[in-house]
């Protein structure tokens, strides 16, 4: 993998295989690994809130999940071979630990939903170790939710919780969860549980899996996709533009 900067972020640039063995590696060799994955809304969002942006900067991995973002990347002159979706990853993380014994912790979503991904992951993966699951309301007690995790003995730990409450969360007790690599995955549990449906594959390769999240969901998702997206439209034409300048 490279690291580009683009928009002012950094991001770690590479295949799946490549994200895969890079996390191996440092589970491997015990070194801890935060890992973010960045879409057009959170690369927005971070332009706001210096917290969120801080969070991100923190991680030592940080993929391009989103093919809005991609597409920009590229369209600034930056190869990007694929994207590596969060959802993906989790799964291709799963199948590496049934493999090599690690455990794994499942943290975040409502209790009905992390159970009903906790029982299905088994069921998928017979192998993986799982160390624990705990919804995603432990806010009137942070602590006694990081040494649940730190006690459970966990070597990866999957936080599905809305961002930026998960990247702030994860950066904040990062020296204390006791894992070796943490990371965030959004909505993943909704999808795994068969709560929300992933868009078919030809939305996905063409950048509208945003459009199918808002066909879903619309009341909750038609005003952040197009508030979102309109603003990195704009911030991808006035960086053209200043390429175009510098020329």
């Amino acid at each position: 993998m490279r690291r580009i900067d683009l928009l002012g972020c950094p991001m770690d640039v590479g295949t799946m295989d490549e994200t895969v063995g890079a996390i191996d590696e440092a589970l491997a060799s015990e070194r801890f690994t935060q890992h973010v994955v960045v879409n057009v809304a959170k690369l927005v969002n971070m332009r706001r809130d210096p917290e969120l942006d801080a969070s991100v900067r923190e991680c030592d991995i940080i993929n391009i999940d989103g093919m809005g973002v991609v597409l920009g990347a590229r369209m600034l002159g930056h190869e990007v071979p694929e994207r590596v979706a969060g959802v993906d990853l989790f799964h291709e993380l799963l199948a590496m630990s049934a493999q090599k014994g690690y455990s794994v912790f499942l943290l975040g979503a409502k209790d009905e939903v992390v159970s009903e991904t906790a029982r299905r992951v088994q069921q998928q993966y017979p192998e993986l170790k799982l160390a624990g699951y705990h919804h995603g309301y432990f806010w009137d007690d942070e602590e006694a939710m990081v040494e649940r995790i730190r006690a459970s003995g966990a070597q990866l730990l999957f936080v599905a919780i809305t961002s930026p409450k998960k990247e702030n969360f994860i950066n904040k007790w990062r020296d204390r969860l006791g894992v070796t690599f943490v990371m965030g995955v959004g909505g993943t549990f909704d999808v795994v549980a068969g709560k929300v449906k992933r868009a078919p594959v030809w939305m996905q390769k063409g950048g509208l899996e945003w459009f199918y999240r808002v066909l879903q969901e619309p009341g909750r998702m038609w005003k952040r996709y197009l508030v979102t997206n309109s603003v990195f439209a704009w911030f991808l034409l006035r960086e053209k533009l200043k390429f175009k300048r510098k020329a």
